[in-house]
């Protein structure tokens, strides 16, 4: 029996290990190339939809569930100001990028909207960010309709000068 409950504790152990190790940053560049799935650092909350690593790329899927809440939160960025680029493209339709500044990724009442909902038109966006203490930045993606995917790339955060 001890050693079943040693076994537990230090599996237990392990895992916040694991996850003590995505330390907080000020610059984050993420081309996604290596991903196999999300990042252990990063976070999906997807709901009823997927969003998933493929092809090089962040994909944001609707399948039969259109407008689900679908999140990719960062790591937790150091206070500052920041220039946010990356690359947005969908399949069609009407589809939006909103940014979050995230105090608790598990607490949905924590996340307070930075920028508005704006169009994915296939260009490059390019964000001016201040976050006045270290937080976590949520990616929230609105699919208007079902089997509608968005295709994230090439994300650079990087302190503003």
């Amino acid at each position: 029996m001890k050693k079943i409950v040693f076994s537990g504790i230090v599996a237990l152990g392990g895992f916040l290990t694991a996850n003590a190790q995505c330390k907080t940053v000020s610059t984050l560049i993420e081309n996604f190339d290596t991903w196999k799935d999300i990042n252990k650092c990063w976070t999906a909350q997807q709901g009823k939809a997927m969003l998933y690593s493929s092809d090089k790329k962040i994909v944001f899927y609707s399948m039969s569930d259109p407008r689900e809440n679908m999140y990719l939160i960062t790591p937790k960025i150091k206070a500052g100001t920041y220039t946010l680029s990356l690359d947005a493209s969908d399949n069609g339709g009407e589809t939006t990028l909103e940014l979050f500044s995230i105090g608790n990724a598990s607490d949905t009442k924590s996340y307070v909207s930075i920028a508005k909902p704006s169009k994915i038109t296939g260009d490059k966006k390019t964000y001016t960010i201040s976050l006045k203490k270290d937080m976590n930045l949520g990616l929230k993606v609105m699919l208007n309709g079902v089997h509608q995917a968005v295709y994230m790339d090439n994300f650079s955060l990087t302190p503003k000068k």
